[in-house]
């Protein structure tokens, strides 16, 4: 279970960069944005350790079809953004507070409550495209340049607490509380101003991305309204605040674009239904209701989308012939779509019916053996199917290709357990520790490999790694230092 101080540490963390952005002054005139305090290189390196520090105290979703859809959606946003200086991480955290946030090295989260809240995909784009402008614009490193004019000794000290949160919690928070009184009493300022321009510069992304110019507004406007007399705002409007101003200037923007008609997204709604059945607090019968009501009186956006809800409302719900049949008959229309495809592999999975849904899925991993849905898929499938030798040579592909990806490494110790390979088992718990920064208990699983392996390649590799988990805390305590 995770320690319940550094989950603290770290909302204190986020809060204190959130809380800097409301403040009114104006923009450092920094030159080159953010070059003096923090290079891109030296934001690269705090971007790596902030991962991994989400990794282990934030609610991520580790779903492979949700994280597809974010992330094309969000390097589409970026291919059509200027000044990309950073590599960009999209990720959603399971969390019913409407907000988005960018960090350090090009890190955007997203809660799922956006989601749920968003009318279309334009609103939802809107919103990780104004993000993304403060990525670009490098709106963290204009004010720890400032901050650093004022006290040279801050920017360390602000990165350095955070860093040893992850450590020890309780240091952590008692630098966290100094670095936030340190910033207060300087009165840095993360502007107003810079909100103005991520929504000057993000509008620009969305349209040239081919989304409606009036998502912003739309969204925005909405949350205004519904939100104006509430005495407990959500957390975007607290480190995005709305006032009359911004959203007028917002709806002007976008009426100097010309209005598209825009289609509405399929992969949007399948995501929005899928958050709202799997990661929303509603029962499986309630869903049942929901979208069996939603049906009946065609009161949705579209079809496919409430049969897919209906279809994971019933496995929810433990109706696991309904939902197979659902979906069977939504890939008679669509045989190529990823979140039929997935809810297809669960029912099978249950319903005894491993070999013809490993057939389908060899199919189009043949095609697309890079795609994280069709892989893992077909791993769990034939694991199921006791197939072990050939799941371990697609996961084992597959992880070459994307050693950064955690559910990978979960299923990698679940089928070495299995297979009671304790060399590889103990191997892959070292690399899912690694990802979370716990470097030194990455090293003793290493090290329980390296008794296990039975052969001089296995512990040549072994041997590496812990030597490289050893160079990689020492990278994190420099960074602290």
């Amino acid at each position: 279970m995770l320690n319940k101080s550094l989950i603290i540490s770290l909302y204190f963390f986020f809060l204190l960069f959130s809380n800097i952005a409301n403040s009114t002054n104006t923009l450092p005139d920094i030159g080159t944005v953010g070059a003096g305090a923090l290079t891109i290189e030296k934001e690269k390196e705090y971007g790596w350790a902030f991962r991994l520090m989400a990794n282990q105290a934030l609610p991520i979703i580790h779903d492979p079809i949700l994280n597809h859809y974010i992330n094309e959606l969000g390097q589409n946003l970026v291919g059509h953004a200027d000044s990309v200086k950073l590599p960009f991480n999209f990720f959603l955290i399971e969390d019913k507070e409407i907000n988005a946030a960018a960090f350090l090295g090009g890190n955007v989260k997203i809660h799922t409550g956006l989601f749920l809240y968003a009318k279309n995909e334009s609103e939802l784009a809107s919103v990780i495209a104004h993000e993304i402008a403060h990525i670009t614009q490098r709106h963290l490193a204009r004010m720890l340049e400032q901050q650093s004019y004022s006290n040279p000794a801050t920017l360390a000290a602000l990165a350095g607490s955070v860093l040893l949160a992850l450590v020890s919690p309780a240091a952590g928070m008692a630098a966290l509380t100094t670095s936030m009184a340190l910033t207060m009493q300087s009165q840095i300022n993360y502007t107003r101003l810079h909100e103005y321009e991520a929504d000057r510069i993000g509008i620009k992304i969305l349209v040239d991305a081919g989304y409606d110019p009036y998502g912003m507004a739309n969204f925005f406007g909405k949350l205004a309204e519904k939100y104006k007399y509430a005495s407990l705002p959500p957390q975007m409007l607290s480190t995005h605040p709305l006032p009359v101003t911004r959203l007028a200037e917002a709806r002007l923007r976008a009426s100097q674009f010309d209005i598209k008609r825009i289609k509405n997204s399929l992969d949007y709604q399948l995501s929005k239904v899928r958050i709202t059945v799997r990661y929303n607090e509603i029962s499986g019968s309630a869903a049942v209701n929901y979208y069996q009501s939603q049906l009946k009186n065609h009161k949705y956006q579209l079809k496919e989308a409430a049969l897919y809800g209906l279809a994971l409302a019933h496995f929810k719900n433990e109706n696991y012939i309904k939902a197979h049949q659902i979906t069977l008959d939504l890939l008679k229309r669509q045989p190529n779509n990823l979140f039929f495809i997935d809810l297809l592999t669960d029912t099978s999975l249950t319903l005894n019916k491993a070999d013809a849904v490993i057939q389908l899925l060899q199919q189009h991993y043949k095609k697309y053996p890079e795609n994280a849905v069709f892989t893992l898929n077909l791993v769990n499938a034939l694991q199921e199917n006791k197939q072990y030798k050939e799941a371990e040579k697609k996961l084992e592909l597959f992880i070459r290709s994307h050693p950064q990806h955690i559910l990978a490494h979960l299923l990698a110790i679940d089928l070495y357990k299995t297979m009671k390979n304790r060399a590889k088992e103990h191997a892959s718990k070292a690399q899912y520790l690694a990802l979370q920064g716990r470097f030194r208990e990455a090293s003793q699983e290493m090290g329980s490999a390296l008794v296990y392996a039975d052969n001089k390649l296995d512990q040549a590799r072994y041997s590496a790694k812990i030597e490289f988990y050893k160079k990689d805390d020492l990278r994190l305590k420099g960074l602290q230092e």
